[in-house]
């Protein structure tokens, strides 16, 4: 028997709950994710252990916090202790976050029947996956995301009622944020107007709304659409003393992609009377996101 739609949201709201202090951990949630991916498109949430070790360790390296823990294993924690949840069964006993057994016995896991029963219903997929990715993934990263697991973005994002915020979002902040740093990328400097409008730039969180961060003017930076994209992904940071850092994992081949690389080193100039990004938040980004080592 299929569950309510409402305790299948309850069940995975609570894997939120194993976060604290503003710690990132979205292994779990990846991993629900890509089953449901597979079951909106093969019929079935079955995930073999060969399968996940290459598809959700990616997910976890290019969607997760920086970490030097193997690939295997990053993907077997949440392949095991998923189980602790009730959504999440394995088709032979293994001892958790153990990668030899997985390997060994070609374990396949699955969300648990009547989980998956209730998740058959399209409505109920589409809220379950955007509430998952929403609580976890600034908007900039959230569509990413759900492509990266074979789900529609757009009908997600857009369809599906967004889940209950536990706080509002200052209506005001991004034109205070915009109007701070002069309506320009506080990283390039680019200022594109579309008539009397700004185009192309938006107001950034350092740390990100869903992780604790404050609507403040010392949580925002003015950033155009590519960096603010790529500040979301990890790929550009802030060191202590406000200069941006390019991440060594970040590549490219054309010039206009190798422009990025001249930003490694370069000294935020807010306008005088701006409020410079506090500390704290700057650190939280540069353990929680930036994907380090930077390129020097």
């Amino acid at each position: 028997m299929a569950l309510p739609t409402e305790d299948v949201l309850a069940r995975l709201a609570t894997l939120r709950q194993h976060q604290s202090q503003g710690k990132r951990s979205p292994h779990k949630p990846l991993l629900v994710l890509l089953a449901l991916g597979r079951l909106v498109n093969t019929g079935s949430s079955a995930l073999p252990w060969p399968v996940a070790v290459t598809s959700l360790a990616d997910l976890i390296q290019d969607y997760g916090p920086p970490s030097s823990a193997p690939r295997a294993q990053s993907a077997a924690y949440p392949f095991t202790r998923l189980r602790t949840d009730g959504v999440w069964i394995l088709d032979h006993d293994v001892p958790m976050d153990r990668v030899r057994p997985l390997a060994d016995h070609q374990v396949v896991g699955r969300l648990e029947p009547a989980v998956e029963q209730a998740l058959r219903d399209p409505a109920v997929a589409l809220a379950v996956a955007r509430q998952l990715v929403e609580a976890e993934f600034p908007p900039t990263v959230a569509p990413d995301v759900l492509a990266a697991v074979g789900l529609d973005p757009e009908a997600i994002l857009t369809t599906a009622p967004p889940a209950p915020l536990s706080r509002r979002r200052d209506s005001a902040w991004p034109a205070t944020i915009l109007t701070a740093w002069d309506r320009q990328c506080a990283f390039c400097g680019f200022d594109g107007q579309l008539g009397s409008a700004v185009v192309g730039i938006e107001a950034a969180h350092i740390r990100w709304f869903n992780f604790d961060g404050p609507d403040d003017p010392d949580n925002g930076l003015a950033l155009c659409s590519l960096h603010h994209k790529l500040f979301d992904r990890g790929a550009l940071g802030l060191t202590a003393d406000l200069c941006i850092q390019v991440s060594r994992s970040f590549s490219a081949r054309t010039d206009a992609g190798r422009a990025v690389y001249e930003l490694d080193r370069r000294t935020l100039r807010p306008r005088p009377g701006t409020t410079p990004p506090s500390p704290g938040h700057v650190d939280w980004h540069t353990r929680e996101v930036f994907k380090s080592p930077a390129l020097r």
